[in-house]
């Protein structure tokens, strides 16, 4: 959830010292309503139910430039401008947080204020995690581990990175340590448990138990408690392609005691690109050459910190890496944020925005009593348009050859496709921050691809489909379509003054669908 920042509190004081100004100059004031909203959805129907009346409103969007309401910090003048205005529209979700403050600073303290999730109640879903998406883990960064990336976007690393005390994870695979980590796995993946030990067996086999690193030195010790070290140096890094359409970066060092019985040419990797501390790595090894390297896409010896017990290895590994005491704070302190979140993209529901309308007519009609009549025409015709092509949607969703959409992307659509019992498949959930996709969900997804052969991907509007791009060269037939529906969280007042409305967006959306569905 957002916190009000020291920014924010400070553009409240300033929106007080400008409103006890206005107070003893109010010379500029007009006699137009004043209607201010956060997001386009809002602010399409407002011109809409106004209709020839617009000119006698000032109507605002706030969030007009591109940048989406999850990203959205208000500036000084959007805190003017909402402290003052007669009407004033927003979502109400987690990202809506500075709201409140915002609004007991007001000035118009006969505001009328519409919250989207407040109208429709216990209609309001909350965000929902379904089989193969990605969760976020809340206690710890990984966004800077990546499996798509341009490779110009690769940034050399220190040794530094993979500095301290580390042991190998095989024996615990061998000892049964972490076998609930594979059960877990087998219960939404694709293979058994004792197949995913199998994998991993293979993946962390080695005979090194554990290595040190301090400064440019690594020291390996064996299985034989045998110990070698060496100083080595930073020779650069390589982009290895792996056959699922992944990529992984390989920083690689060389001995410079090439007689210490250590190994010579050594690749890290840990899923990041960029510098930072490693919270685990592999490692591959050779004596003759980086070339000579065996098999990485299935030889992946896996290190962790020494001090990290083997049932904590089991729980990072099940995605539950938490202690007794973050688990018990993250209970009390973050459940509702994590694992409560409202699902905030209200408007993308025909049936959602009907509701909307409806409310927001209602708050125009008492602010403009002497144009009510207009409001309520206006409001009951287009209410008439949406009430069409919701049943266009259903139309074409009753004739459709397939009933599941998959999107390589974020999914804001959970409020259309339940409206019309529609399945789905996702990367990430809709208020999600995550740009990179595992190589466990493109899997994943690639193979739902396969099984349901869907005839495309779908992806939100954006310059970047990668995800869904590398889903599709993962499936069998890699000739899937990429198509784009449009979440309307990026419309910018250019796209507006170019003619964009909420139902040509919406019918753009269908045309996508009928596609996607067959």
């Amino acid at each position: 959830m957002k916190k009000i920042t020291a920014l924010l509190l400070a553009l409240l004081m300033l929106v007080g010292a400008l409103a006890g100004c206005g107070k003893q100059n109010d010379t500029n004031k007009t006699d137009k309503l004043s209607i201010v909203t956060t997001i386009f959805p809002e602010y399409d129907w407002v011109r809409e139910i106004l209709g020839d009346k617009a000119d006698n409103a000032e109507v605002t969007m706030l969030l007009d430039n591109g940048v989406d309401l999850h990203s959205y910090q208000p500036t000084a003048d959007d805190i003017v401008k909402i402290s003052d205005c007669d009407l004033f529209i927003y979502v109400g979700g987690e990202s809506d947080g500075w709201v409140d403050d915002a609004l007991k600073n007001a000035t118009n303290k006969n505001m009328k204020v519409i919250n989207l999730l407040d109208v429709l109640g216990d209609s309001v879903k909350t965000e929902e995690v379904v089989e193969g998406m990605q969760e976020t883990d809340h206690d710890h960064d990984h966004s800077k581990e990546v499996s798509t990336f341009e490779d110009d976007e690769v940034q050399d690393r220190s040794l530094s990175d993979w500095a301290g005390d580390w042991q190998s994870s095989y024996p615990f695979v061998l000892d049964g340590t972490l076998d609930d980590a594979f059960a877990a796995m087998a219960e939404k993946g694709e293979m058994t448990a004792e197949e995913y030990k199998t994998y991993y067996q293979n993946g962390y086999k080695t005979d090194i138990t554990n290595i040190d690193i301090e400064g440019d030195h690594i020291e390996f010790t064996y299985e034989d408690s045998k110990k070698v070290g060496s100083n080595y140096k930073y020779v650069g890094y390589y982009i290895q392609n792996w056959s699922t359409g992944t990529k992984a970066a390989m920083y690689r060092f060389e001995a410079e005691d090439k007689d210490s019985g250590a190994p010579v040419y050594i690749e890290f990797n840990d899923h990041m690109i960029e510098p930072a501390a490693a919270e685990h790595f592999h490692i591959r090894m050779s004596n003759e050459s980086f070339d000579a390297i065996v098999d990485p896409e299935n030889s992946w010896p896996t290190f962790f910190p020494a001090d990290m017990t083997g049932e904590e290895i089991c729980e990072h590994m099940e995605g539950h890496d938490h202690d007794e005491d973050e688990d018990h704070e993250h209970e009390e302190g973050e459940e509702h944020e994590h694992e409560e979140e409202k699902d905030e993209h209200v408007w993308l529901s025909l049936k959602n925005a009907e509701v909307l309308v409806n409310a927001i007519s209602k708050s125009l009609q008492e602010l403009d009593p002497d144009n009510k009549d207009t409001y309520a025409t206006n409001a009951a015709a287009y209410i008439e348009k949406l009430s069409a092509l919701d049943g266009e949607y259903q139309a074409a969703v009753d004739a459709a050859t397939y009933k599941t959409v998959l999107f390589g992307d974020r999914f804001p659509f959970r409020y259309l496709v339940d409206d019309y019992g529609l399945s789905y498949y996702a990367a990430f959930v809709g208020c999600s921050a995550e740009t990179e996709a595992s190589f466990e969900t493109v899997s994943f997804l690639a193979k739902k691809v396969d099984e349901l052969k869907l005839p495309c991907v779908l992806t939100i509007e954006g310059a970047q489909h990668k995800i869904s791009e590398t889903i599709v060269q993962n499936t069998a037939e890699k000739n899937q379509k990429v198509l784009t529906m449009d979440s309307m969280q990026s419309t910018t007042s250019k796209d507006v003054a170019n003619g964009t409305t909420y139902l040509s967006v919406m019918e753009k959306n269908l045309s996508v669908l009928k596609e996607a569905l067959g």
